[in-house]
């Protein structure tokens, strides 16, 4: 059994994405790493350190980012399909660059992909998610917030990444472009990893974090739009008081160790406090989704209402 790991990045260290932690975090049970690498500003350093892991079964594949082709999004699903198209395992790992994976967690993944991989029926593994917010002893659980999401699919050229790159879709007979189409795909089924994702895209230094923002806007929305969407914002982000998300108790991932030591913004942060009366409110600070989110925790046993999953959850496997 081969297992690929694949992502896609562009401009990793100057937007602080943990890149080199994510990949360094599947490397152990991996048998090749696939990255396609974008085109990233000039004084980017991402390319330098992915290298400094000095590993051979990283392979970089080097991109343009086309946002005229693949609007809307679209062109993080291609930059996806580019690196899973060059894998070559019967398993293919999928990380975002502000993913990582605990090393706790390596063997009973690999476990499980032994276990299923002459069992046709499963398509991919599912995993539960921690989304980190602010820092590192903050996470986000709130109503809204996707708990389980699709990181392992198998070597099949109908699995495509699909809509923005958060999941996969079979599509067969794909035209290549329009990756959000819904008519003629399929959700995926999946097994349950009995594994987590750490995702940190939501911890930088605020200014960074509004750097971030604007980038992943102008992916979706266009420059235009983001100049006129930002006019009036603030240099900063502004998490909000942490009080309203959950208080994370768990260790952190090894490879994050070096990274996490830099935080250095906590006289930025709150935890409570009112809000400036213009600021822009997160579906997590409204007393509707608020509500719905302590029904769901206490009420439903974590079970979330009207939530949109897009895949098919095999519970017998």
């Amino acid at each position: 059994m081969r297992i690929s790991g694949f992502s896609m990045v562009r401009n990793a260290d100057s937007l602080y994405y943990p890149i080199k932690q994510a990949i360094a975090s599947i490397l152990p049970i991996v048998d090749e790493f696939v990255l396609a690498l974008g085109d990233c500003t000039e004084g980017d350093r991402t390319r330098e350190e992915v290298l400094s892991l000095n590993s051979p079964k990283l392979r970089i594949i080097d991109t343009v980012w086309d946002l005229h082709t693949y609007p809307n999004g679209m062109e993080n699903a291609h930059q996806t399909d580019i690196a899973r198209e060059a894998c070559s395992g019967d398993w293919l790992f999928y990380l975002q660059a502000d993913e990582v994976v605990h090393e706790q967690d390596l063997d009973t993944i690999v476990s499980r992909c032994e276990q299923l991989l002459e069992d046709p029926d499963v398509e991919g593994l599912l995993f539960d998610y921690y989304h980190f917010w602010g820092d590192y002893t903050h996470n986000q659980k709130s109503h809204g917030w996707y708990p389980h999401e699709i990181r392992i699919i198998r070597n099949d050229p109908d699995i495509h990444s699909w809509e923005s790159a958060q999941s996969f879709r079979r599509i067969p007979n794909f035209d290549g472009l329009t990756y959000r189409q819904q008519a003629g795909t399929s959700k995926l089924k999946v097994a349950k990893a009995n594994a987590s994702i750490y995702h940190y895209g939501w911890v930088r230094p605020p200014a960074l974090m509004q750097n971030k923002r604007k980038a992943l806007d102008t992916i979706h929305k266009g420059s235009d739009k983001v100049r006129a969407m930002y006019a009036q914002d603030a240099s900063e982000f502004d998490y909000g008081p942490l009080n309203l998300c959950s208080r994370f108790e768990g260790s952190h991932p090894e490879v994050m160790r070096e990274w996490i030591e830099r935080f250095d913004w906590s006289d930025a942060l709150r935890e409570g406090g009112p809000l400036p009366k213009n600021r822009m409110r997160f579906k997590h600070e409204k007393l509707k989704y608020r509500i719905v989110t302590w029904i769901e925790q206490h009420l439903l046993n974590g079970r979330r209402l009207g939530e949109f999953q897009n895949y098919q959850l095999l519970t017998d496997k």
